[in-house]
């Protein structure tokens, strides 16, 4: 027997599980691709995936679950294309005949929202169905082979304490989307472990390695290592249960889920047992110190980097089954050594050939953000050796914010690579209206129709969910549109159907936002950074690509809207949105008074301007607490949630884990705000004393004649605010409290003076 330190190190053999794959036509010089593609099968029969899909109509609408049949046929459209008819029945119901379950699902969404007015998203539903339902008999099809869904990021910002039901309810929202490929990333640290265990690391070697639970994204990603972790036993059994769970309704849907596979990046100690290994240190990611920064990168080209790729897909796929395809980003904000075409085309080999080792129909997924964020590095040539290096067809490249940023004009569509158009959006999960409607109706339609595109679909990529829903339905319709639509008409039927009714000010209200906030067309990098959310300074440069005067005629729209259109819940929960972003553009005044009052030292204005945007806080916490959507409670309840009972420890750093993330994004700040959240909590317990500091040095610094001590100021909201924030035990509530309309009101009658 071979001792695990040695480098002839050897593996058992693999587990191939077999489903239809996908195939791409091309010409010689790889960029005459044709968008022909064969079935990704789901795993599972017909009547599997009808079963589920009943199940999801029962959960969707309940009693009126009835009123619909479903049935699939595989052969019903074009082949490759997932497609639904819809056809109404004599006794007041619909059939729905769809390729797979996802297709099922779909049309039932498309009927809901075509036909009946009606709407669901992550904040809620309005399915007031009526009593006749309307008559129907048409098929629709999709345009590409796939919709996909996540960004590594969001297992951290959005769903790291996700259980099951969030879990259900989330995966019901895909395929009622029509969403058929999405990350499936739970468990790999528990299989990792296992992996490591075996040859021969240590437990706390491997526990100094993980991260936290609300940082898993980056220490995947190689960024940095052991922040917030180390990860219990009860982690790893907690995720185990829930991706068999996950994967399970995923492929009994027929939606394909997208595991992880080996990128490179290994413990510190992995060199004690391989001390040949050719590794190199990370370099530090955003400051992060040796403590946590810096794991080691096995080199694809060492032939170990194949072993302990094949030895960890092979577990994860024991474990979990497989559908082929496979997520591997080995280069994130962390750009590789050389910049030597023979290595980086030797590089894209070896990371393929640690997934064919264990999955010889294994394809490779890719998120195309390294090509964006290191534009220097990655030339047309690197790129084209990297990306090239692989069969054409055997790589998908995640054209990752194609609504700002599309890389797929530079790299001639990834040089024959298939490639999925999708919109980011969103850094951080943070809140504010934001969206770019114009750029999405025109550019996918572009992309796709391009001479020699290898554009195979249409993706939704956000680090952070459950915000701007409106931007997100609307890039989900462009998976099935022939032509753009008129945004104006949109925009006024998505009032209609989210609300059930909506009088005539707000449709003209949503038509505003529509040509305003949601078109924006720059290229400026957007990531949530207002006044209210930074570290307190002077240097603050607060923007806006929209008419704020038109902004504030939405806002006074809202707020005495018509006594039908308020009762619904999903218009209160716009109404504190909407408040919320007034009340953001409101402090941006408020910090122009601000900053003139101490340039002017005038210590009377700067009193007055200050004491304005204390109150703003105060009235800015009182509005997100009306809402269930808006509280720090519900994130900071959910993390401890996943503790088991008894547990403290566990529930203990869950905790600070959650509120971590969302303020200093590590132990001394190293990403502080990037993932803000507007909720009530942070508003009054984070965000106000952090500006309360600052404004009283402010008024000091007028009175003594001296200058704004920065690096002190600095010191004092960290130690006093910042630091103390984290390791806080202070419950929040998990309830709404207050009248979100009336307080609305009260609100906007205050504040709209200072417009």
């Amino acid at each position: 027997m071979l001792p695990l330190n040695s480098r002839m190190w050897t593996l058992g053999v693999c587990i191939v599980f077999t489903t239809g794959l996908l195939h791409i036509v091309t010409g010689n010089d790889g960029k005459s691709f044709q968008n022909t593609l064969g079935h990704l099968h789901p795993e599972n029969s017909a009547e599997v995936q009808t079963s589920a899909v009943e199940n999801l109509v029962v959960r969707v609408l309940g009693k009126d679950a009835d009123l619909f049949k479903v049935t699939l046929d595989p052969d019903l459209g074009p082949k490759g294309k997932d497609t639904f008819n819809l056809k109404k029945l004599k006794d007041n119901k619909v059939i729905i005949t769809g390729t797979s379950g996802v297709a099922v699902a779909w049309g039932l969404h498309y009927y809901l929202t075509t036909y009946c007015n009606c709407h669901v998203s992550w904040e809620g539903s309005q399915l007031n169905l009526p009593k006749i339902l309307p008559d129907v008999n048409e098929t629709v099809s999709s345009n590409d082979r796939f919709r996909y869904y996540q960004n590594v990021c969001t297992a951290g910002y959005s769903s790291a304490w996700w259980k099951w039901p969030q879990w259900e309810k989330n995966i019901d929202w895909m395929a009622l989307n029509s969403i058929n490929l999405a990350l499936a990333f739970h468990g790999q640290e528990a299989i990792w472990q296992k992996v490591y265990l075996k040859m021969q690391l240590k437990k706390e070697e491997i526990d100094q390695h993980f991260s936290g639970p609300a940082f898993l994204p980056w220490s995947r990603m190689g960024n940095f290592r052991g922040w917030g972790g180390p990860l219990s036993q009860a982690w790893h059994n907690h995720t185990i249960q829930l991706q068999h769970s996950i994967v399970r309704r995923m492929r009994e849907l027929g939606i394909t889920p997208v595991l992880p596979a080996f990128a490179g990046h290994v413990p510190r100690d992995f060199i004690r047992v391989f001390p040949e290994a050719n590794v190199t240190k990370v370099v530090s990611w955003n400051g992060f110190e040796d403590q946590y920064c810096c794991p080691y990168s096995l080199d694809p080209t060492d032939p170990l980097f194949k072993t302990v790729g094949r030895e960890f897909l092979k577990a994860y796929t024991d474990e979990f089954g497989t559908n082929h395809i496979y997520n591997c980003d080995s280069f994130n904000e962390n750009d590789p050594h050389t910049g030597d075409l023979d290595y980086l085309s030797n590089t894209g080999k070896a990371i393929y050939s640690g997934m064919t080792g264990a999955d010889p129909d294994a394809i490779w997924l890719m998120q195309g953000w390294l090509f964006v964020h290191s534009e220097y590095f990655w030339t047309f040539p690197r790129v084209k050796a990297f990306v090239t290096s692989v069969p054409i067809g055997k790589m998908i490249i995640l054209d990752l914010q194609s609504e700002q940023f599309p890389q797929y004009k530079r790299f001639h569509s990834y040089f024959g690579q298939p490639f999925i158009w999708c919109m980011l959006h969103n850094f951080g999960g943070t809140l504010g209206m934001f969206g770019s409607a114009g750029v999405i109706n025109k550019g996918v339609f572009e992309a796709r129709t391009t001479n020699g595109s290898t554009m195979i679909g249409t993706g939704l990529t956000p680090e952070g969910i459950n915000q701007n829903y409106v931007i997100y339905e609307f890039m989900n319709e462009m998976s099935y549109r022939k032509k753009p639509v008129v945004l104006d008409n949109w925009f006024e039927n998505y009032a209609v159907r989210r609300y059930g009714q909506a009088d005539e000010s707000i449709r003209t209200s949503w038509q505003e936002l529509g040509r305003e906030l949601y078109n924006y067309d720059g290229k400026t990098k957007i990531r949530g950074h207002y006044v209210i959310t930074k570290r307190p300074s002077l240097n603050i440069e607060p923007w806006y690509w929209y008419d704020l005067k038109t902004f504030l005629a939405v806002w006074n729209s809202f707020v005495h809207a018509g006594n039908g259109t308020m009762k619904n819940e999903l218009f209160k929960h716009d109404l504190v949105d909407i408040t919320r972003q007034a009340l953001q553009i409101t402090a941006d005044f408020i910090y122009a008074d601000i900053k003139a009052a101490y340039t002017q030292k005038n210590l009377t204005q700067l009193q007055i301007a200050s004491s304005h945007l204390l109150d703003l806080f105060d009235d800015l916490e009182k509005n997100l607490a009306s809402s269930k959507d808006f509280l720090l409670g519900s994130w900071l309840e959910d993390a401890k949630a996943i503790a088991p009972e008894g547990a403290t420890r566990d529930r203990e750093n869950y905790e600070f884990n959650a509120r971590n993330q969302i303020t200093l994004w590590g132990p001394r700040g190293e990403i502080v705000d990037y993932a803000n959240k507007q909720w009530s909590g942070v508003v009054a317990d984070y965000f106000k004393p952090r500006w309360e500091i600052y404004l009283k040095e402010l008024q000091e610094s007028i009175r003594k004649q001296t200058a704004v001590p920065t690096a002190k100021l600095k010191r004092m909201i960290f130690n006093q605010v910042e630091l103390p924030f984290s390791y806080s035990k202070k419950l929040y509530p998990t309830q709404p409290k207050g009248d979100s309309i009336l307080i609305a009101k009260e609100l906007y009658a205050k504040w709209q003076r200072f417009w």
